[in-house]
């Protein structure tokens, strides 16, 4: 009859009250008996055993993922939204509406429906990815961002790590154009942050619809959550998507693969799922009595591509190109092709190279994109997969098993393709201004520093031994020219993302005598003072030619000192920006390993 001893006992007590009773003595020993037996029962039912939930370790994640079959589902082909507006004699800008929602989704035809953050033009309409964005250059393109995320988060985090938090509940979430060249208002910075219905904001937060110029040449872009602290869960949680800039005129001139079949944008990255279907992320931190929830890195046991597990693609016999964007929190992807097939690489990030190259594998750090080119006209077999060979943590971590190992696959029709294939693949692509440091104006030393607890484990990792909250250091002239010499004291590969620049890495040399360098450093966190100079006489490092043009994500590898030449102009024009770059709130440079960029690699970037 009662569902509980609290509810037994409130019952009790209205039972007695009920009672018109004068005699004192009755009263006193009836609500004596009665409270006697409220604890008899609650005692008796905290005293049996409790029901245990079975714990989720990395040996049930592994039998979820394993439990899924791979290449069952098919490629999702994510809504499109065009960021123009037709116009009689051209096109004009265009102004978009997009929520955030929680909502479900399927990751797999075998999983149950997952709670997720989505982008959306509704809750019914949002996917994981959000819809892809087709913006044109030179057009400006208009988003209004709604949050309409519920009081609670779907995921745990951590608040000892600096955090955005809403002192009357809601999700933070702030939007981030990665690789978008735009006012520092319109940037996504973390601060900027807002719940649901813009009940609260952060320190940063000024406007509701951020515009992007699209001023920059045209290339691959994601967006993607970029709140303080939260930026991991919150990416985590689903809230990505891809966005085009396309230049008609280039375009037809390269006369590349073309239209929604045959151009395709792919957003690769990683999960783990519970029983259930939930996204797991783990709930215990490396060293819990420092920061309870956050580890270094999260790595997902199921490979996704549009949101689907190990999804299979219907293709024909002919040119196909694919925008390949890597959107994990922190895994690399090694991508192959079985059966001998190839990549024909057409662009790095949001530039085109100066000439095609063709590559059997392609390293992606998290937040870096391959445009490239597949001809299935050239390989006789009927199924072609997608394979990762990259360890994790890269590069010297775990190697890849039987589910992180495969990405996606190809199914290869038989036959003539039903229309022909008119599409090139050009000799040459793009020659942008060239990367040389004669234009430098001034040289800084970015060093990457990771610290640990006595036995090894991570607590934090800071850029310049600074936190995210710490005055600005870098204050770069807008238009100018810079040399970054990016120092690697760490054991991992860190993809540097610098807002609002384009940028190359043009050398990146081995330390020698790397211990004795970074005990100089530790001590006086000065590059010059310690003589870095004397320490550069390792090996040097081959840039791989598929990287050799302007990027928004380049790769530290550890143990070195990488030459980054950073422009803060239009380096397909070298022009200054169209708009003022040095209001508040300035931009920010990171480590785009999300549980990195979140504890706190991340320093603020102003331009003046």
């Amino acid at each position: 009859m009662f569902s509980s001893p609290l509810l037994l006992f409130s019952f009790g007590i209205l039972t007695f009250s009920q009672r018109q009773v004068d005699n004192k003595k009755r009263m006193a020993s009836e609500l004596l008996l009665l409270a006697r037996l409220s604890f008899l029962i609650i005692f008796t039912c905290s005293s049996a055993a409790p029901v245990t939930p079975t714990p989720i370790t990395d040996t049930l994640l592994t039998q979820v993922a394993g439990s899924l079959q791979m290449f069952v589902d098919e490629l999702p082909q994510m809504p499109k939204l065009l960021g123009y507006s037709n116009g009689a004699a051209s096109p004009k800008p265009g102004s978009l509406t997009i929520g955030m929602y929680q909502t479900e989704w399927k990751f797999h035809r075998n999983l149950p429906p997952t709670t997720v953050f989505a982008f959306g033009t509704s809750e019914d309409a949002a996917t994981v990815p959000g819809p892809t964005i087709e913006a044109i250059k030179g057009i400006p393109t208009s988003v209004t961002w709604q949050n309409n995320l519920p009081q609670t988060h779907i995921l745990p985090w951590d608040p000892t790590i600096p955090t955005a938090t809403a002192k009357q509940g809601g999700v933070p979430t702030v939007v981030h154009l990665h690789g978008g060249v735009h006012e520092p208002q319109h940037d996504g910075n973390p601060n900027a942050w807002f719940t649901s219905h813009f009940r609260e904001t952060g320190s940063a937060w000024s406007k509701a619809t951020y515009t992007y110029p699209n001023v920059q040449h045209s290339g691959n872009l994601w967006y993607h959550d970029h709140a303080l602290g939260l930026t991991r869960v919150n990416i985590l949680a689903g809230l990505i998507g891809a966005y085009n800039i396309r230049d008609p005129t280039l375009e037809a001139s390269l006369n590349l693969p073309s239209g929604p079949e045959f151009d395709r944008n792919l957003m690769i990255f990683d999960r783990s799922f519970s029983r259930d279907g939930s996204l797991y992320i783990n709930y215990t931190g490396i060293v819990p009595s420092i920061h309870p929830q956050w580890q270094p890195e999260y790595f997902g046991h199921a490979i996704l591509v549009n949101g689907k597990a190990w999804p299979f693609m219907n293709v024909q016999k002919r040119k196909y190109r694919f925008r390949l964007t890597n959107a994990a929190n922190a895994r690399y992807f090694q991508l192959s092709l079985s059966n001998g097939l190839s990549f024909t690489q057409i662009g790095s990030d949001a530039s085109y190279l100066p000439a095609p190259v063709q590559t059997q594998s392609i390293l992606l750090s998290p937040s870096e994109s391959a445009d490239v080119v597949i001809d299935f006209s050239t390989s006789t077999a009927t199924e072609i997969v997608m394979n990762n060979n990259a360890a994790y943590p890269n590069p010297t971590g775990s190697p890849v098993d039987n589910l992180n190992s495969k990405v996606m696959k190809f199914v290869n029709a038989p036959g003539n393709p039903r229309a022909p294939d008119s599409s090139k693949i050009p000799a040459s692509l793009v020659n942008y201004k060239a990367s040389t440091t004669d234009a430098a104006a001034t040289t800084r030393y970015i060093v990457l520093y990771e610290y640990t607890t006595p036995s090894g484990s991570t607590t934090h990792l800071y850029i310049n031994g600074k936190r995210y909250e710490d005055p600005v250091t870098e204050t770069a002239k807008s238009g100018s020219t810079e040399i970054w010499e990016v120092i690697n004291l760490t054991a991992d590969n860190h993809p540097l993302h610098v807002h609002l620049a384009t940028f190359q890495a043009i050398k990146i040399q081995q330390l020698s005598n790397q211990a004795q360098f970074t005990s100089c450093m530790t001590q006086n966190n000065d590059a010059v003072a310690c003589n870095v100079a004397s320490y550069l006489t390792g090996p040097l490092i081959d840039i791989p030619a598929t990287e050799k043009t302007w990027k928004n994500t380049v790769k530290i590898p550890p143990g070195t000192q990488t030459t980054v030449v950073v422009k803060f102009n239009l380096v397909d024009t070298n022009s200054p920006f169209p708009f003022d770059a040095t209001t508040q709130p300035g931009y920010v440079y990171h480590c785009h390993i999300l549980d990195h960029e979140d504890n706190a690699m991340i320093r603020p970037l102003q331009l003046v």
